[in-house]
């Protein structure tokens, strides 16, 4: 599903922000990312969704090479990708069905689809009471979960997630992980970068460990 073979990233200021990542996450799996700030976490997941490209190596998603395919087809790509961003990102304007509609308005959704889809994720993330709210109404967790519900609208093959409980109650992060762990059980790749060290522990799931560009632990092979 998730491939990198010897990848390097540098930007133009010369930060070394990866440096020689091999890498095989499967179809179906849960992975946390984690490490240091600055440590190469976020660089890590904008090589998966191309928003960024490799200085060198290979990033292959899906059987697809995405240093080989033209900006055109980027949107293609991202379509099996969903993304929960740390800050939201969310339409504050608009209600919780109109934040995930438009998602499914901008891949050419139908009417109907709409309908149906944003049923059954508002159901699925335990907002159906609050779809006609906008979000700034929205308790921190319930956010989340919007966020979460517009990012698996298409349900996509891969879900990224950085730190989706970094700024949430104990009490409702665990919820958020509990919704988490439902999604990747039916089907999706789930990829979550998280500092939150005890609900890594509790999780009890394949951890990416990263520092200084490089993976240095990875609980399915061990220390580097």
């Amino acid at each position: 599903m998730i491939r990198m073979f010897h990848v390097y990233k540098t930007y133009l200021n010369r930060i070394k922000a990866l440096k020689d990542v091999n890498i095989h996450i499967e179809k179906g799996e849960f992975v946390f990312l984690i490490g240091p700030t600055g440590a190469g976490k976020s660089t890590f997941l904008k090589l998966i969704y191309r928003g960024i490209l490799p200085s060198k190596g290979q990033v292959i998603i899906d059987g697809i090479n995405i240093a080989r395919i033209k900006p055109k087809f980027v949107p293609y790509l991202r379509r099996n990708i969903g993304i929960v961003f740390q800050d939201f990102k969310l339409l504050y304007d608009r209600t919780v069905y109109e934040n995930i509609a438009f998602t499914l308005k901008a891949i050419g959704a139908t009417n109907f689809e709409i309908r149906e889809q944003v049923k059954k994720v508002v159901r699925l993330v335990g907002l159906e009471h609050k779809r006609n709210t906008k979000p700034h109404l929205l308790s921190g967790g319930e956010q989340q979960k919007l966020c979460i519900a517009r990012a698996i609208a298409n349900e996509p093959l891969i879900l990224l997630t950085d730190e989706p409980t970094g700024n949430l109650d104990p009490e409702t992060s665990w919820e958020i992980m509990k919704l988490l762990f439902h999604i990747n059980m039916r089907g999706t790749t789930v990829i979550m970068a998280t500092h939150d060290k005890l609900m890594v522990d509790k999780a009890k799931k394949r951890v990416l460990r990263v520092g200084y560009g490089k993976i240095i632990e990875d609980t399915q092979k061990g220390k580097y």
